[in-house]
């Protein structure tokens, strides 16, 4: 037995991974502080919110004609996703449309995005009292749609990709033949309506499908006053305890006795703590503003000392030590540029004279000419003729030979064409001709 304990232990840890269904129910100290509250959220908001994106998705799921399995596992994807982000940073309504669409694909019944987007403008123009109009489909639209796949990509981000919800729907049905209460179909009814409106609160958070299941049968026999096994208890026999299910059945009732605020008042309060949060950050800025600037002025008066304070007898006997090395290795330096200029001017000049023009003296264009139109090594004699008058020459040779060479081969084609013409001109006199022959040759036989 053991062993095969140790067995199923293994299977179920993949690489440090444990893949179970249990890692959708959060710690007691993740529930007690939320993001939200982090935010600057108090709870009472926090709650009323809950509600009210439960409610619209259990509305939006009944318009677009989804299962009730699709419309449980977007509020529970609601709930699970706000323990982990804050309303006050990502708005409830883009957060309910991208989770009735991923569920929506989840229990294969999937809905295209603009018919979300159009159910949700839809309760949206409800709720205000304004007469319903169809959106329109300008840049607000195209933004809504990007934010909806922008969150449905977070979501699964945030949730692991641990997407799939295991509801207590069919459990309760099966507890209930195990009790043979199956034949009571008011208590089937009432325990199935007390899981309906559980999704509602964070009780799928919080314990385990089986738990919330025998909470469930039992707030429904003791409103409809149905006796069940107390010697011992029936919920011992599926691994349950009192204290949950009393707690689970708090959860329950407080949600039927909540009184909500508008929507209007919630949007109100989270924009609030919007505009405390950006001030808050303003303010990091302008002290992290503060601080730089203070070490720069440390800085400069630290030089500001430096230069005030004279140096001592030692550092200024070395400072004068240290100059004197560095003059003299510029020194050697620029002789040895000198020499090197030197060399190269002899060699490519052989003889001075005062024809010779330096490079600042002439003009940066290599074709310049003076006012007079006349180029400026015109006036040099031909002993004296620059590098530039031989480049000059030498590209005009090459350019007239290659000149004369296309000449050549034109000329050499146009040849060739001419003696096919003539060719063709002759072969045709010659057929006149015979063929008149012929002609004058018949007349005088005849």
């Amino acid at each position: 037995m053991e062993k095969t304990a140790d067995a199923t232990d293994a299977k179920q840890d993949y690489a440090g991974v444990q893949l179970t269904l249990e890692n959708c129910l959060f710690p007691a100290d993740k529930l007690e502080e939320t993001p939200s509250m982090k935010d600057g959220m108090d709870v009472r908001s926090e709650e009323d919110l809950r509600l009210w994106g439960c409610e619209s998705l259990q509305i939006a799921g009944i318009m677009l004609r989804v299962p009730q399995v699709a419309m449980a596992t977007a509020q529970v994807l609601f709930q699970r996703f706000y323990f982990a982000k804050s309303f006050v940073k990502t708005r409830m309504e883009e957060a309910a449309m991208a989770c009735i669409w991923l569920a929506s694909k989840v229990e294969e019944a999937p809905r295209r995005i603009r018919d979300v987007i159009n159910v949700f403008h839809y309760l949206k123009q409800r709720k205000q009292n304004s007469n319903p109009a169809p959106m329109q489909l300008d840049h607000h639209y195209i933004t809504l749609k990007n934010n909806i796949i922008r969150l449905e990509r977070r979501l699964l981000k945030e949730l692991g990709f641990c997407v799939h919800v295991k509801h207590p729907h069919k459990i309760i049905v099966v507890y209930l033949q195990v009790l043979e209460m199956e034949s009571n179909q008011d208590l089937v009814q009432t325990a199935w309506n007390y899981m309906n409106d559980s999704l509602r609160s964070t009780v799928f958070v919080r314990y385990t499908p089986e738990t919330i299941a025998c909470a469930c049968i039992y707030l429904a026999a003791r409103v409809l006053k149905v006796a069940l096994p107390s010697k011992p208890h029936w919920f011992y026999l599926f691994n349950a305890t009192e204290d949950e299910i009393q707690q689970i059945c708090k959860h329950l009732l407080q949600v039927y006795h909540h009184k909500k605020n508008t929507i209007e008042e919630l949007d109100a309060k989270v924009e609030a703590c919007r505009k405390h949060l950006q001030e808050e950050k303003n303010k990091l800025r302008e002290s992290n503003a503060v601080t730089a600037p203070g070490d720069a002025t440390a800085e400069v008066s630290s030089t500001e000392k430096s230069k005030k304070e004279p140096p001592s007898e030692k550092e200024s006997k070395g400072s004068a030590s240290v100059g004197e090395n560095e003059s003299e290795k510029r020194r050697e330096r620029k002789g040895e540029r000198s020499s090197a200029e030197k060399h190269i001017r002899s060699a490519s000049i052989p003889s001075r004279s005062k024809y010779d023009m330096s490079s600042k003296q002439r003009s940066p264009g290599r074709y310049s000419r003076s006012r007079s139109g006349k180029h400026e090594d015109d006036d040099l004699p031909k002993s004296y003729s620059t590098s530039d008058e031989n480049s000059r020459t030498s590209s005009k040779h090459r350019r007239s030979g290659k000149r004369s060479e296309f000449h050549h081969r034109s000329e050499s084609g146009s040849s060739s064409k001419k003696s096919r013409q003539e060719r063709s001109l002759s072969a045709e006199r010659e057929h006149k001709s015979k063929s008149h022959h012929k002609k004058h040759g018949k007349h005088k036989h005849m």
